[in-house]
């Protein structure tokens, strides 16, 4: 019994090996689909170039203080919309000691000499009444004592310019900040209680509040050295911003740096745009400072012969683009391309190909023929 049960288990073993040869010559006898192919197809091609950058207004002024003091009362928040003239802030002055010592002292000259200037004319218009001086003597008497009483009058209005801000004598001591323009005020860096100083030749001054008409709006953004040389002035852009994805802007390309800077080796070219903003509740949340993508359309091709860029091979020699056309079952001829515009994705077959022809799905793991 033993010696049967053996001889079947041999005889089972050697039937799979057999079964197991057959199904492998099988298989390799059978050709396999080694690639798959696609078609070209007509569409529409836009070359363009994604531009980062931001949004921010045209124009901002800075509101500056004529005068030096501290910050009595602010009276307009930011994001207030105003008009020119519109009063912000009031400004406490403290006089400072020196000016104020140094301008009372021009007072009491101015004084002295006023009352040297009116004893002389006094004295002399007697003598003119009795016909002793001359009329051309006299008016210089004259003239010099209204000169005086003018460099008296000026004394003490700067005296009062450096005590209280002001020549008109307000009680208060203060001074006005007004809008010098229209617009929305975008920021107000101080706060009451701040010292501010005036802004003249030698120093720029410290800023109360900046203001910009936000309906007058660019887009500022930097292009690479590669993409700026297709561009020009008067370029149509398309903004997009990424707190209002929902909406788009349009813009036209006003400015293009003549000179690019160097950015971790790559060197970028400034590009400004007009943005259009109306003022409507859509567009009225258009802020200073959001970042912002511009489209520019290089070149558009409507309805042409398209190819996958992924379906594309190049000579090793020339690098001259080329593609493989399914000739019969599993078999392949080249075709040179001349190609057209490109997005990126797909490209334009201006010849080579048509509709109709079969391009092989390449396989890159393949070791090319020495002819490609």
């Amino acid at each position: 019994m033993n010696k049967y049960v053996k001889y079947g288990l041999i005889g089972v073993v050697v039937i799979g090996i057999l079964a197991a040869v057959v199904y492998f010559l099988k298989q390799n006898s059978t050709p396999a689909e080694l690639y798959k192919t696609e078609t070209a197809e007509r569409k529409d091609i836009v070359n363009k170039v994604i531009v980062t950058g931001k949004v921010i207004p045209e124009d901002e002024i800075n509101i500056k203080p004529q005068i030096s003091g501290i910050i009595d009362k602010i009276l307009l928040e930011e994001g207030v919309r105003v008009q020119s003239g519109d009063l912000i802030a009031v400004i406490k002055v403290v006089p400072n000691e020196q000016s104020m010592n140094q301008a009372a002292g021009r007072v009491r000259n101015a004084e002295l000499a006023l009352s040297n200037a009116k004893l002389e004319y006094d004295r002399n218009k007697t003598l003119f009444d009795k016909g002793v001086i001359s009329n051309q003597d006299f008016n210089n008497l004259k003239l010099t004592y209204e000169q005086a009483l003018q460099e008296l009058k000026n004394a003490q209005a700067d005296y009062q310019i450096i005590r209280k801000g002001s020549a008109g004598g307000s009680a208060s001591a203060n001074t006005n900040i007004r809008a010098t323009v229209s617009g929305t005020i975008l920021e107000i860096p101080v706060k009451e209680g701040d010292q501010v100083i005036q802004s003249n030749n030698f120093n720029e001054g410290t800023t109360i509040a900046t203001i910009a008409d936000m309906s007058k709006m660019i887009f500022e953004g930097e292009v690479d050295e590669a993409e700026v040389g297709k561009l020009h002035v008067g370029m149509p852009l398309e903004i997009s911003l990424g707190a209002l994805e929902a909406q788009k802007f349009d813009a036209n390309l006003k400015f293009i740096a003549p000179k690019g800077v160097e950015e971790e080796g790559a060197v970028q070219f400034k590009i400004e745009g007009d943005l259009a903003v109306k003022d409507t509740d859509s567009t009225s949340y258009v802020r200073a400072g959001y970042s912002a993508n511009a489209s520019i359309v290089l070149e558009e091709k409507k309805d042409v012969l398209s190819l996958k860029e992924a379906l594309l091979q190049f000579d090793k020699e020339t690098e001259k683009p080329y593609v493989e056309v399914e000739v019969g079952e599993n078999e392949f001829e080249r075709r040179d391309l001349e190609l057209g515009v490109s997005d990126g994705i797909d490209v334009e077959i201006v010849s080579g190909i048509g509709e109709d022809d079969k391009i092989k799905v390449w396989n890159k793991l393949e070791k090319k023929s020495d002819e490609d």
